[in-house]
């Protein structure tokens, strides 16, 4: 089970989050989607990438990105595209301009929703199943992705708490996505994201 903690926006959670002894393997950056309460306004960003990021991969999350946009941010330490409302061409293209991996973010609320996957099966480095809510930390079931079996790697994202028994997830997906669920009063909680990620230790060690 590997994690990816997303919308992280300030430069001490950031920093204790590298360092801690068991360090999410995807960190995630609101770069485009203003709406969000976790957007990183550009040169914030800059600023904030310059951090030795040690093991841990950089998650530029994109909605709709225009070309000025991934121009913009093309020479930041990112290791991954996540990318929503986008279709496969555009996609596609971004891949091969950028020479980027890509997370291919599909929008659940039902199983129709989940079966435009295969949409995206040439370009999907990793496969994102999130609520319908953006920034709103919406869930969905999650039993609807259970049975896909796919070859490309599943993320998992959608209200995930650190309460929940995360043993459930190991069933479902490979990689647990989590941001509302690590914050109090909407702000990053350095004790909330201590508890996940030694809950994920703890994952790994049964395994």
């Amino acid at each position: 089970m590997k994690s990816k903690i997303c919308g992280i926006s300030d430069y001490n959670t950031l920093k204790y989050i590298i360092a801690h002894p068991c360090p999410p393997e995807y960190i995630g950056f609101i770069v485009n989607y203003k709406e969000s309460k976790r957007f990183v306004e550009f040169n914030k960003l800059k600023k904030l990438l310059k951090i030795d990021k040690k093991k841990c991969k950089f998650v530029a999350v994109l909605v709709k990105p225009t070309n000025k946009e991934l121009n913009r941010i093309k020479k930041l330490p990112f290791d991954y595209y996540q990318i929503y409302n986008l279709q496969n061409d555009k996609i596609k293209l971004i891949k091969k301009i950028y020479k980027i991996k890509i997370i291919v973010a599909i929008m659940v609320k039902n199983k129709n929703d989940v079966l435009k996957y295969k949409n995206y099966k040439d370009v999907a480095d990793i496969f994102l199943f999130d609520s319908k809510g953006y920034e709103k930390s919406l869930s969905f079931n999650h039993n609807l992705i259970s049975n896909l079996n796919l070859e490309t790697e599943i993320m998992l994202a959608g209200n995930i708490q650190i309460n929940d028994d995360l043993d459930n997830y190991k069933k479902i997906a490979d990689i647990i996505d989590i941001s509302g669920g690590l914050e109090t009063s909407g702000l990053k909680d350095i004790s909330k994201i201590n508890v996940f990620l030694n809950k994920i230790k703890q994952i790994k060690n049964e395994n």
